[in-house]
């Protein structure tokens, strides 16, 4: 089997796998093509790539080689449209965003392996590419939010007076949130969190957080460790409680989202408008609506002296590192994939092959996929 590492499009800066990835994946015997300038956002050049056991080629040439094809992020349409019944993608899918695509993909007969469907299992763990990149978010927004912000993150007493430490609220005790956590205290800013989770509760108290409770949230086991849906009476009561926090600090790391669903409205117009001038608000959530009401995906905006980022591409920031953990991911999750004669087997009684593949045979496979696409 041949797999193919495209070159992503836009302005995106990582890629699939490094080198030191592609020297593992080819110890499961298959041949890897690399597309020409595909490392070039993360700093790796085509001769590295080559050192570790791959050959280059162009786009075109690359897709019709290629049985298996890697990329950060969906193809464009066009190269969709270039594809063989019967070849498979393994890329990140969002298939609420893109559920457009993904049926094209189907009826096309393209299998899709969708990263960010891989089950949260202890299994699955070395695979979780969502994990990975919400580690690199959580860790590039604290220092976003440091660089914006008048003021120091830690205490500091000089002759000149004490300093007091700034308040950081984080919105969202996952990974990224976890993450968030922990950089904020390291560079000595007091935190409190908020979550609908209370499992999460000594995560948060571990890592030097103060866990926010709202009494009454809904939780759900079936729900693979996400957040759930709330009700209106839990939604009015996390609101106030959140305006209040909110008023009190200097920054907010905005990170709670619900798959396949908008992300949850936590921080209103109302609740920034009272927010102190000079205090920031990183919104992570900002690509499926934003936790803030006025965020823009992808903009800075400024309102009565709140700095409003919107940002859900920091991974792309950090292009080595996270394409590193990546393509690390990638590496497990093929060795589950493929055979001892390096081919790949599409077993469905596997949880995680089953889980991850969106579309097979012209049919959609992943119970979540289903779920957040509606399809019965």
């Amino acid at each position: 089997m041949t797999i193919g590492i495209l070159k992503e499009t836009a302005n995106e800066k990582r890629v699939a796998m490094l080198p030191g990835e592609v020297a593992i994946l080819k110890k499961l015997g298959v041949d890897i093509v690399v597309e020409k300038g595909a490392g070039e956002g993360a700093f790796v050049s085509d001769t590295e790539y080559v050192s570790a056991g791959a050959s280059t080629a162009e786009r075109k040439d690359l897709i019709s080689l290629s049985s298996l094809l890697l990329s950060v992020n969906t193809i464009p349409d066009a190269d969709l449209d270039s594809l063989n019944e019967g070849q498979i993608l393994c890329s990140v899918v969002n298939p609420a965003e893109n559920s457009a695509w993904l049926e094209k993909a189907r009826t096309r007969g393209i299998t899709v392996l969708a990263l960010d469907l891989i089950p949260r299992t202890t299994r699955a763990q070395s695979m979780d590419v969502l994990s990975s990149m919400a580690t690199v978010a959580g860790y590039k927004a604290v220092l976003a939010a440091a660089s914006r912000l008048p003021k120091f993150f830690p205490m500091f007493m000089s002759a000149a007076g004490t300093i007091k430490p700034a308040k950081v609220l984080i919105l969202g005790a996952g990974v990224a949130g976890l993450q968030a956590i922990a950089i904020a205290r390291k560079l000595g800013a007091v935190v409190e969190v908020f979550d609908v989770r209370s499992a999460v509760k000594e995560e948060v108290k571990s890592l030097g957080g103060k866990f926010i409770e709202v009494e009454g949230a809904k939780e759900d086991a079936a729900a693979g460790g996400y957040a759930v849906e709330q009700s209106d009476d839990f939604k009015r009561k996390q609101q106030e409680l959140i305006q209040k926090k909110a008023e009190a600090s200097d920054v907010i790391i905005a990170t709670a989202q619900i798959p396949g669903r908008r992300a949850p409205l936590l921080v209103l117009r109302e609740t920034v408008m009272k927010m102190k001038p000079g205090s920031v608000i990183i919104d992570l959530a900002a690509s499926s609506g934003g936790n803030c009401e006025l965020t823009e995906n992808g903009q800075t905006r400024i309102v009565n002296g709140v700095t409003i980022i919107g940002k859900s591409d920091f991974p792309s920031d950090m292009p080595f590192d996270s394409s590193k953990m990546f393509g690390s991911n990638i590496v497990n999750l093929l060795k589950v994939l493929i055979d001892k004669n390096g081919n790949p087997v599409l077993d469905m009684a596997d949880e995680i092959i089953a889980g991850t593949t969106a579309v097979h045979n012209k049919e959609y496979v992943s119970m979540r996929a289903k779920q957040i696409l509606g399809i019965k």
